[in-house]
């Protein structure tokens, strides 16, 4: 009785070693310096809606309503949902915030909608998109197309997941703005820029493959009477 017989197998040669080497490196190496310009894509539609996500700071807004200005716009909507952590005793809405800063900037108060989105725990883009969605259908707008103003590598994903929730707009665009010391260094020379990256590098693949484990993309059916356009209280905004 044989337990064992010789088989001839086939191994690489370092030339062949190398050869794989590079097809498994190329693909990190790339994003590395890559990925970031990618994440961070502009690409505008004829949109007539400016969509900014209200937790990108103040030099986001000005920014924001500088594409405003010289875009041709209708109206900003401002979304966001509520600010999170163990000091807040009251949490605030980003996109109210944002809807004051927008104000005090000099924002005429009928181009102006906000739409919080209360649910914050998962699905932060998500909730903001359907939250839109409800503004535009609570007020009656109805937009030629959207373009959504963001913060750099959170733009692929931001577009992603808004065109999949307003499937019913046909033109849904992306600004990624980037601060200008973007230009001056790589990410990977900043703490703070290396974990967004990876951050939405991994939220970017499971949008894509996984739908980011939502089972559905169908915003709810509002059976609300909606604020009219530019009914922002005074009082509430300054």
């Amino acid at each position: 009785m044989r337990l064992f017989r010789q088989r001839t197998i086939m191994c690489p040669t370092w030339t062949g070693l190398l050869a794989i080497a590079l097809l498994l490196f190329a693909p990190i190496v790339t994003w590395f310096l890559y990925g970031e310009s990618y994440l961070s894509e502009t690409h505008r539609s004829q949109a007539d809606i400016l969509v900014v996500e209200g937790w990108i700071g103040r030099a986001g807004l000005r920014a924001a309503l500088e594409e405003f200005a010289h875009g041709g716009y209708r109206y900003i909507v401002v979304s966001g949902g509520l600010t999170s952590g163990r000091w807040d005793d009251q949490p605030q809405s980003y996109a109210e915030m944002a809807a004051r800063e927008l104000i005090r900037l000099s924002l005429p108060k009928e181009r102006l909608l906000v739409a919080t989105s209360e649910k914050t725990e998962k699905y932060r883009t998500f909730e903001s998109a359907v939250a839109v969605w409800r503004v535009l259908h609570a007020t009656a707008v109805k937009p030629k197309g959207l373009n959504i103003f963001t913060f750099g590598p959170h733009a692929r994903r931001s577009e992603l997941v808004f065109s999949k929730v307003n499937s019913d707009i046909k033109n849904v665009g992306v600004i990624g703005w980037c601060p200008p010391e973007f230009q001056k260094e790589g990410w990977w020379q900043s703490s703070e820029r290396t974990k967004e990256f990876w951050e939405e590098s991994i939220g970017y693949l499971y949008e894509v493959l996984l739908n980011s484990g939502r089972s559905t993309n169908a915003p709810e059916v509002v059976n609300a009477i909606g604020v009219a356009p530019g009914s922002v209280k005074e009082s509430q905004f300054g």
